[in-house]
């Protein structure tokens, strides 16, 4: 084996070479990722121009915040390029989860029911809702109710979903217009709420472009129209050049320490869409009669604005790096999502690993070309929300930001790996080298299946 030292990371020359054939063969799809960068810079930059942005604006604000200009501007600039009525953009929502918690929270009342027209969510959105036990301040304490499309009672949320494989096992399926009618059947005299999971979350799925978001918006509201469509939109921000609040969607939210805060965000959340539903989720985050008239920027407003003005650059870099390192992963027998033919719609790259050694090998390899944290070797742990341990690596700036480059997997069969984000498409392009440089070197790098 030939290793070709890259200021310290020990990389495989011969994988080197694959990478220089996977951006040849990738050309196309860059091209595209190029031309969907122009066209949503240009959005963001223009709806920085209609507001007036000064630097006057990224004076803080402490106690109530009362009139907090940063807060205000950042808000009006969210909701311009989201094409939403309102925003509401804050430091305190530490998380995309608790984003998408005030949502439900703020639009569902006892008795009214969740459908999930995606599949299963997110493992921490899971807890929320109260899907396996009753934790303690979740929905389901409330007596509000969930169910999945596709699925009839009593089936096995692994198996019974006709839209996603989370077992990995299976191909996934496309939503086509008959999967998007059986979700239109599953809206019920109760649905208040249909909610759609745009990323592949930790789920063997498709992600869902805008085009099918708005073919379901069609179509459950032609059964009622007076349910409320929220898009979880966590990695799907600026990958096309429309938004779920462009196509339809009532409400979409998502966390800034990922694709809208550019990588420099040190925190926060963001929900757009409908004045009247941003206002009432707003009395879940402060208090009813209050709503988002309060809540001190501190100095967080340039760090908000800097980041979603870099954020379409950041994107597209990250789109570069995993749509070129899943060439790579193809060519040495993996299974991959987004495969060949899916439409790109989040920037998260799923690996099939097949099994725990191969996965860990490679997460402690990817690390070891982090930034940050790059002398600790990552080790599966429980993390609160999720069902399984879990192994985080690609040491970041802001903690837990996987916008800057990081590749996490829960510990269960088929030991899927799932790599998002990337400020730098050649920092993608290393971490990933030096993730398979580990596994050739422990005889691990075939696939085992």
């Amino acid at each position: 084996m030939r290793l070709n030292r890259q200021h310290g990371l020990d990389i495989d020359s011969d994988l080197m070479e694959l990478f220089r054939k996977s951006r040849e063969a990738a050309r196309t799809k860059l091209l595209d990722i190029e031309s969907n960068l122009r066209e949503n810079f240009l959005k963001v930059l223009e709806a920085f121009r209609s507001v007036g942005i000064s630097d006057q604006d990224f004076a803080g604000t402490t106690g109530y915040g009362y009139d907090d200009r940063g807060r205000e501007v950042t808000e009006e600039v969210y909701a311009r390029v989201f094409r939403a009525e309102s925003a509401l953009v804050r430091h305190q929502i530490a998380s995309g989860t608790q984003a998408l918690s005030l949502c439900l929270f703020g639009l569902l009342l006892p008795g009214d029911e969740i459908l999930f027209a995606t599949g299963m969510p997110y493992d921490t959105l899971q807890t929320v809702v109260g899907m396996d036990s009753k934790t303690p301040g979740c929905l389901a304490e409330l007596g509000i109710t969930w169910k999945i499309a596709g699925m009839t009672a009593g089936e096995d949320s692994d198996s019974g979903n006709s839209f996603t494989g989370t077992s990995g096992s299976k191909a996934p399926a496309v939503l086509d217009e008959q999967a998007i009618t059986a979700i239109a059947d599953s809206v019920g005299s109760r649905t208040k709420v249909v909610f759609i999971q745009r990323s592949r979350g930790y789920s063997w799925q498709r992600s869902v472009p805008c085009q099918t978001i708005s073919k379901i918006v069609q179509a459950v509201k032609a059964r009622n129209q007076n349910v409320v469509v929220v898009v979880d939109n966590c990695y799907g921000e600026f990958t096309e050049t429309v938004e779920p609040t462009e196509v339809g969607a009532d409400i979409a939210a998502g966390s800034l320490i990922k694709n809208p805060g550019g990588g420099i965000a040190p925190t926060g959340g963001y929900i757009v869409g409908r004045k009247d539903l941003v206002d009432r989720i707003a009395t879940r985050l402060t208090a009813p009669g209050i709503g988002g008239e309060i809540g001190p920027s501190l100095n967080t407003s340039r760090l908000m604005l800097q980041g979603l003005f870099l954020a379409p650059q950041m994107v597209a870099e990250s789109l570069r790096g995993t749509c070129v390192a899943g060439h790579v992963f193809r060519l040495l027998g993996y299974p991959t999502l987004p495969d060949e033919n899916e439409v790109l719609s989040d920037n998260v790259l799923a690996v099939r690993m097949g099994d725990e050694e191969r996965l860990l090998t490679f997460c402690q390899g990817f690390h070891v070309a982090g930034p940050v944290n790059a002398l600790y070797r990552p080790e599966a742990s429980p993390l609160p929300g999720y069902a399984h341990k879990v192994i985080m690596a690609g040491g970041t700036f802001v903690q837990g930001s996987s916008s800057e480059l990081t590749v996490d997997a829960p510990i269960c069969p088929p030991y899927i790996m799932y790599m998002q984000g990337g400020l730098l498409h050649y920092h993608v392009e290393l971490a990933v080298l030096s993730g398979l440089t580990a596994l050739k070197k422990r005889n691990l790098l075939e696939p085992s299946n």
